[in-house]
Order: C-alpha cells, then structure tokens, then sequence
C-alpha cells in the first residue's frame, strides 16, 4: 500500500490540502488505537528465552532500513563466534511457521520478502507467533535472535532493543495511526530502547536528544558496483525515491523510475509496462534485493538487482551499542 500524503506532513506539498479535515476526522481513532497499544504493552509479560535476543524496530509504518542493520548485526554476532539468526514476522507470506527459510525451497509467497531476502546471506527464520518461533529457534542451537521489528511486539523478552529512524523523513506529521504513520507515540517507543540508529542524511533529532539514548549513525551502501548503460528503476519499498537516489549517488546512468507501494506485488501488467518502458529507453530494468525476491524466476533472470548494505560512520560506538549481546553472556 501507499501511506495516505497528509501522513508526510512537511515532506510532501500536497499533504497540506487533505490534513486539516482528515485529521480532525481521524483523531479518535488515534486517541484509541494510542490507548490499545499502551494497554497491551502494560499487561504484557514477555517470555524469557535462553538464546539471546537482539529487536530491530522502528516507530512507524513503512521502511526505514531495518533489514539491512538485522544484516549487519547478524553478520557480526556470526564474526563473534555465535550462531545468529534473524527472526520475521513473515508478512506477506502464507506459512506462519515456525521455520527456518530455505532460499532453495521457499518463495517471497510461502515467508515474505524480507525474509527471503535475509536468507540468502545468512540464517532467517519466520514465526507468526514470536515466542514459539524464538523457542523453536533456541531448541535448533540459535544463540543469538536478531528480530527484524517487533518492538510493539511485547511476547518475548529482549536483551537489546534498537530503534531505526530515517533521519530525512523521521516521525512523518508526527501523529499516531490513522492519523499517522507512527506505531506509538515518540516518546512511548524511546523509552523502552537502548539505542537508536540513525539512517541516511539528516539533523540531529529533539525527541531522540531528550531520551539520552546512545546514537549511531548510518546509512545504505551499494554492496556492488552499479551496472554500466542506461537502467530504469523501480522499486515496491518504504520510500523508493531512497532507492533511486543512491543509484544516482552511485554513478548509475538512471533514464527513469517507477515507484510502487511497500511489498508490492507485481502483475504481468506492471512487468509488461516495465520492460516496455526500459524498452524505450534503451535501457535494462533494475530494482532492489527486496522486490527481486517478489519477481518470478523469468524475471528474476532478466531483471537486474542493486543490493545495498548498512554502513555505520563509528564503529566503536556500534561495538559498544552490541557488546550486551555479543560479549559473554550473564549467568
């Protein structure tokens, strides 16, 4: 889906016109969809598990970049010596799982993109039901669970929970579902973090300055070089303009893009009217790791991909944001 343009008040131009009204409209509906989620938060009793567990959230809808950091933190806890794994909800996926993703054998309709994606550089579980999939996940020998989201998700208790926010396009107009792309207020959701990661350009934010919370800055990097000749972009993401934007950055001779909804799926219409697009370009198709994922084999074989990976400006900074959960673990 696409988020409504009042939802990118000060981002968007044209969210100025519907805000007003629809906001007005809306504000009870945020008013108790804030209450529910406190209330459920409050009653919670997470479930302690014996591997350790790494939350990779964020306080809004949509994508920030969370994928890229479960990566990478995979990727050093593997490097510390630990059997890692990230855990997916699975949405957009039929299985509910428990299960661990084989590349080999499942599709972006059996887990999810996201996942799928994950599991073609490291280990990736799915779990409809958090616990159970961290418990299922622990009896297989997983030491350490890195969640990709959940931090509204109270079920199991986190040794470490990081907050991912998109420095250009942080809280959006600021408000709470529907009336805004926020999971929670601000102030609700740093409290219960450790850390927060800041992705891409951006100033340095007041909410985050008042939680005290350390803050590591970061941004999406390509993980290869970019294709030589003309391309056309699209891409099925939170916010595709980031995506375009560093194929520009990255030297790539862009001729057009075309944006679609986060977790897009594509039709042989939308593929049609790309290849004829590129068609009349000159130009090859290329899209990110996570909408290749979501193309079928055919596709996948004609359709380039631009896979990007989280860089961090301090690294120390990040080592002493992860050392709870890569360093020995309390008795």
């Amino acid at each position: 889906m696409k988020a409504p343009h009042f939802w990118s008040a000060g981002l968007d131009p044209r969210s100025r016109e519907a805000a007003p009204l629809t906001r007005l409209l809306l504000t009870p509906l945020a008013a108790l969809y804030t209450f529910g989620i406190r209330r459920k938060l409050a009653r919670a009793k997470p479930e302690a598990i014996p591997a350790r567990i790494v939350c990779v959230g964020n306080l809004t809808v949509g994508g920030v970049g969370k994928t890229p950091v479960v990566e990478a933190i995979r990727h050093r806890a593997a490097e510390a010596g630990l059997r890692a794994a990230s855990l997916s909800r699975g949405y957009g996926g039929k299985l509910e799982g428990p299960l661990k993703v084989d590349p080999a054998r499942h599709t972006s309709g059996d887990v999810g993109d996201e996942p799928l994606m994950l599991a073609a550089t490291g280990e990736a579980w799915i779990g409809k039901d958090r616990a159970d999939a961290a418990r299922a996940m622990t009896a297989d020998g997983v030491q350490l669970i890195v969640m990709d989201d959940g931090h509204q998700n109270p079920s199991v208790a986190k040794d470490l929970s990081l907050i991912v926010i998109d420095a250009a396009a942080p809280f959006g107009n600021g408000h709470v579902l529907p009336k805004g792309p926020l999971r929670e207020p601000v102030a609700d959701g740093l409290a219960r973090a450790d850390g927060v990661i800041l992705m891409g350009e951006g100033k340095e934010l007041s909410a985050v300055q008042k939680s005290r919370l350390p803050v590591v800055r970061a941004g999406l990097a390509p993980a290869g070089d970019v294709p030589e000749g003309p391309l056309v972009a699209f891409a099925g993401i939170g916010r595709p303009v980031k995506f375009f934007d560093s194929l520009t950055e990255a030297g790539a001779d862009l001729q057009d893009s075309v944006p679609y909804g986060d977790h897009h799926a594509y039709t042989s219409s939308d593929l049609k009217f790309l290849h004829d697009l590129a068609a009349s370009r000159g130009a090859r198709l290329i899209t990110t790791s996570k909408d290749h994922v979501r193309l079928p084999a055919e596709e996948r074989a004609r359709i380039l991909v631009f896979p990007v990976e989280a860089r961090f400006e301090d690294e120390a900074a990040l080592a002493a944001l992860l050392a709870p959960i890569l360093g020995p673990k309390e008795a």
